[in-house]
């Protein structure tokens, strides 16, 4: 999978460790950078590549993950879920089709974020699950 990766200059450890768990996973990654202390930018040139289709997934980080995430959402095509625990993660594919998750640097120690990312990776959305309806209402009033 090609996954895209980003944050803010507060969360460089938490992005570098990330990518390196998800490289051991054999994925390919893209670093879209940490250095601006404007997350929202960084978070919008990930949610775009995702949306655009350049990249399968995105993974952005800031203090809270909040930030990051409201500022991917903005992105047509984005659905970035904030996660902080094993279950969310699990979930944001499998009853959300998330494409990105965002994680807080300051909410999660590294190695919970890399078991979060690789219950993120290592799920996809069921088209025919109990959830189908509400995401596919998700992306009708994207349309709108």
């Amino acid at each position: 999978m090609k996954l895209a990766f980003g944050c803010d200059p507060n969360a460089t450890d938490l992005k570098q460790a990330l990518m390196a768990k998800a490289e051991d996973l054999g994925h390919e990654v893209k670093d879209f950078g940490s250095d601006d202390p404007i997350y929202a930018n960084v978070a919008v040139a990930v949610a775009e590549a995702v949306a655009a289709g350049e990249y399968d997934r995105g993974v952005v980080v800031c203090g809270t993950g909040i930030g990051v995430s409201i500022a991917a959402n903005k992105v047509k095509g984005a659905y970035c879920a904030c996660i902080a625990d094993v279950y969310q993660a699990q979930r944001a594919t499998l009853s959300n089709n998330a494409n990105m998750i965002a994680i807080g640097s300051q909410v999660v120690g590294i190695k919970s974020a890399e078991v979060f990312l690789e219950e993120y990776l290592k799920n996809d959305f069921d088209p025919n699950s109990r959830s189908k309806d509400k995401v596919a209402r998700i992306c009708e009033y994207e349309a709108e």
